[in-house]
């Protein structure tokens, strides 16, 4: 496939203007002028310089890579549909659709930016962060860092000792059959060339308990509605975990709070002064 230049410049202009700042997280402020987000604005929203960005614009530079278009079609809080577009005039192959795809839909994405004051992350359904909120990062460390299968924390919790240390040491048990259970639905929808499938042997290999667990066949475990995190800096905090799900990616939007009044919800607000620290 060839690169569109022209259909690109256009598209991407047209859709940088449809885009306001409250769209993204980001503050209006009293001067601004332009009708949508400026080109510096969409620039660091898809990671890349501005003169890069505005080169595409403006029907010149390079081709932009896969990695490049997923990462302009993120910061341009493009649907499904229009991420499908975006590629091909960029000359590429969309990328898959589904359980495997990891492009968060803008509707995840609006709910996410408005959350700032609260722990939130978005998830696969294996447990692999795409985004998190800045005291979600403050509450379990930056989870979006880990590559390969350690991305997902069902894997992690059964091979990285240090995965279970921001969890209350009684809750280890039930969380050991909840990510095994979860694990094997997955495995059970997805099927056996899945990327779950794979994450499911590697731990048969590596890991005698979770060989114990899988064997019981034990599907559907699901956790308390309060979530007890160990935090290093507060201590532990419980709080209620609310799920939103995106059917169309299999993604989930976590969010957690507490109970006003309570001392998880003072730990809380101390944590948003503190800020990130690393969890381990």
């Amino acid at each position: 496939m060839e690169i569109d230049r022209s259909g690109l410049a256009a598209f991407l202009r047209r859709r940088r203007e449809l885009l306001q700042p409250e769209d993204v997280g980001l503050p209006r402020g009293p001067r601004r002028r332009t009708s949508g987000l400026r080109r510096e604005e969409v620039a660091a929203l898809c990671h890349m310089s501005t003169d890069y960005y505005a080169r595409l614009e403006r029907e010149r530079g390079p081709q932009p890579s896969a990695q490049m278009a997923a990462s302009i079609a993120q910061g341009l809080h493009l649907s499904l549909d229009e991420r499908d577009h975006l590629f091909r005039l960029a000359g590429h192959n969309p990328p898959v659709r589904g359980s495997a795809g990891e492009h968060v839909g803008p509707g995840l994405l609006r709910i996410l930016d408005r959350l700032a004051d609260t722990p939130a992350e978005i998830v696969t359904e294996l447990g692999e962060t795409l985004r998190q909120t800045p005291l979600g990062v403050a509450l379990t460390g930056d989870t979006t860092t880990f590559t390969g299968p350690e991305r997902s924390i069902g894997y992690r919790w059964f091979t990285l000792p240090a995965t279970r240390a921001l969890y209350a040491p009684e809750d280890h048990a039930l969380l050991s059959r909840m990510f095994a259970s979860g694990l094997r639905q997955v495995v059970t929808v997805r099927g056996p060339g899945s990327r779950a499938a794979h994450y499911a042997d590697l731990l048969l290999e590596r890991s005698e308990e979770f060989r114990t667990l899988w064997d019981t066949h034990e599907v559907g475990v699901r956790p308390g509605r309060v979530k007890r995190f160990r935090h290093p800096e507060v201590g532990l905090l419980e709080l209620d975990c609310q799920t939103l799900l995106d059917p169309d990616q299999s993604h989930l939007l976590l969010v957690y709070t507490a109970t006003p009044g309570t001392e998880s919800h003072d730990k809380l607000r101390l944590l948003s002064v503190i800020g990130a620290q690393p969890v381990g």
